[in-house]
């Protein structure tokens, strides 16, 4: 009985060793995700009016699947940009439109999604939308997808402007015939957008800021967008109407990859 209850013994010690030794390596193998420094906030609680159409959270994009790294449908800003653009919002609400976000700050893994898929050139399936006139092998060479982006760095945004009151835009439903995203708007995907003459992210020289082939409403539409940022310190970038920063970047070369979540804010804005 002595012997048994030895053995027993024995055989309870050598398996709690072994169940420490199989569990060490899982504990100190945990990751932690980044976090966001201080100074980058959450937009809705700089300006809540703001709407915010954040397409990388969903299939509708030129990827055709949620972008890693977008945990939640939020903006994030560094907190100097934020405040611009609610300055940029109480202009605009003065006159009866509102600015919609398609996409604020964006994790480096995020760009790295991007251009994982930019080098599958089998992967045409969202084309027919967002770069119709454009042969996929052409995508880094012509500036459309790029290993780093200013959006990595905090206070670049992708924005439009609505009129109000600001109607919901109909859902994306993957499989829906594609239309090119410079037809015209009563033909494009539907969006509560003015027409700006393209639809975001249209990978074609029409969404060049100032094409001299935009030109009446659609134009019209661009410069108010332009003139109202570039008054408070925001410069686009050429080659998108959509496209702006805010300078002086309090992070010009750094390129953060925290999710985009609440979770990864100072006190879970």
């Amino acid at each position: 009985m002595t012997r048994l209850t030895s053995a027993v013994r024995g055989l309870v010690t050598t398996f709690a060793a072994l169940l420490a030794v199989t569990t060490v390596p899982a504990t100190a193998g945990a990751t932690t995700e980044p976090k966001a420094p201080k100074d980058f906030v959450a937009l809705r609680t700089v300006d809540p009016t703001i709407v915010q159409e954040m397409r990388y959270f969903t299939p509708h994009n030129f990827v055709g699947e949620r972008i890693d790294g977008y945990e939640q449908p939020m903006c994030i800003l560094t907190r100097p940009a934020a405040e611009a653009l609610h300055k940029a919002q109480l202009t605009l609400l003065r006159k009866g439109y509102t600015l919609k976000v398609y996409d604020c700050y964006r994790p480096q893994r995020a760009v790295n999604h991007f251009v994982r898929w930019a080098k599958d050139l089998d992967d045409q399936a969202t084309k027919g939308e967002f770069y119709p006139n454009v042969d996929k092998t052409r995508l880094f060479a012509d500036g459309y997808i790029a290993e780093k982006s200013g959006h990595s760095r905090g206070s670049t945004m992708d924005l439009t402007i609505v009129k109000l009151p600001a109607r919901p835009t109909r859902p994306y439903h993957p499989g829906q015939p594609l239309v090119p995203c410079f037809a015209p708007k009563e033909e494009r995907f539907p969006d509560n957008s003015v027409d700006m003459g393209t639809g975001f992210d249209c990978f074609d020289t029409l969404a060049h800021t100032l094409d001299p082939r935009i030109q009446g409403e659609q134009r019209a539409n661009r410069l108010l967008l332009k003139s109202t940022l570039e008054n408070l310190g925001f410069v686009n970038l050429a080659e998108e109407w959509w496209h702006y920063t805010y300078k002086p970047e309090p992070y010009p070369d750094t390129y953060f990859d925290f999710p985009v979540s609440s979770k990864s804010l100072v006190g879970g804005q």
